[in-house]
């Protein structure tokens, strides 16, 4: 077990690597000269100014030495200042990630909680008019853009029934963002669950257990469906990292405070420090999210531990 944990944690190491690297010459990808493309929106800027903020950010040296510098930077847990305001990067993230996490957390309840109901009784259900209506039903939500279901969750639920705030970042601002990548998400996790429990359903162990007498609920719940949870689960994280992407938009259709919406705002302002300080905290997310789906891999089938 610790053999198998420590390849990932390796595998994960290299991924976050590759990605400063990338990070680092994010800003020598925009045509044009950096340092005026992100203070062409400030008035009275000399050119002294701009070579100081220049060597500040080290882009008169080469790239090797640019790449070192970040690297150090990056090591002693400085992701750099904002360009407006000149903020410590990191604070900022770490002021607004955890409610991009509760955001997609919550959202992942939601989906599986729907998902994972609907795509098991539509297995059980198979050929049957059920099985065909929740199906439609999951096409119709995969196709759903988050975008356009937020808005009308928030027309009807915010403007005309007044049931819910329409932006803000509590408790109640929780609801609708939550459902809205929820809903779409949930659809997909019901096609797999599907899929992956009419398969379980004809293995030979199934077959067994219900020879032997064993009640029905025990059956289906205690051995088909751990047993076909590892592609879910697979999904499931993939479906994280998709929400915490999804929040993006999400929480700039219901103004929630997380670090999507953040980086928006960077984006636009061509803050370039914070964009690239999202990028890598997004970065280590996802990894972060995979090795804890490993986990659970090796938890839910002690034969993959020692793949």
């Amino acid at each position: 077990m610790i053999r198998y944990l420590a390849k990932r944690i390796l595998a994960a190491l290299i991924t976050i690597w590759v990605t400063t690297i990338a990070v680092s010459m994010l800003i020598h990808i925009v045509p044009g000269d950096p340092v005026q493309i992100m203070y062409a929106q400030s008035q009275g800027t000399t050119p002294e100014q701009l070579e100081e903020v220049r060597h500040r950010l080290g882009l008169d040296r080469p790239l090797v030495e640019q790449y070192v510098m970040y690297m150090g930077r990056i090591l002693q847990g400085d992701f750099g200042k904002t360009i407006r305001g000149e903020q410590p990067v990191l604070d900022l993230l770490l002021l607004r990630l955890p409610y991009t996490l509760v955001l997609a957390a919550t959202a992942l309840v939601i989906a599986a909680a729907i998902g994972l109901t609907c795509g098991f009784f539509a297995a059980y259900k198979r050929g049957t008019p059920y099985d065909t209506g929740l199906m439609i039903a999951a096409i119709f939500g995969v196709s759903i853009p988050h975008f356009w279901l937020g808005l009308i969750l928030l027309f009807v639920f915010a403007v005309n029934l007044t049931w819910l705030p329409v932006a803000g970042s509590g408790p109640e601002n929780l609801v609708l963002p939550a459902v809205t990548l929820g809903v779409t998400n949930a659809a997909i996790i019901a096609r797999l669950t599907r899929s992956s429990m009419i398969d379980v359903f004809s293995q030979d162990f199934i077959r067994t257990a219900k020879a032997k007498g064993m009640p029905k609920a025990i059956v289906l719940y205690r051995h088909a469906l751990r047993s076909g949870l590892v592609p879910i689960i697979t999904m499931m994280g993939l479906q994280f990292t998709y929400m915490m992407g999804g929040a993006i938009v999400v929480e700039n259709v219901f103004g929630w405070n997380g670090v999507g919406r953040m980086a928006i705002q960077a984006i636009f302002q061509r803050d370039y420090p914070l964009i690239q300080g999202f990028i890598l905290m997004f970065a280590c997310v996802v990894v972060t999210v995979s090795i804890l789906i490993d986990l659970m891999y090796a938890w839910l089938d002690p034969r993959i531990r020692y793949d």
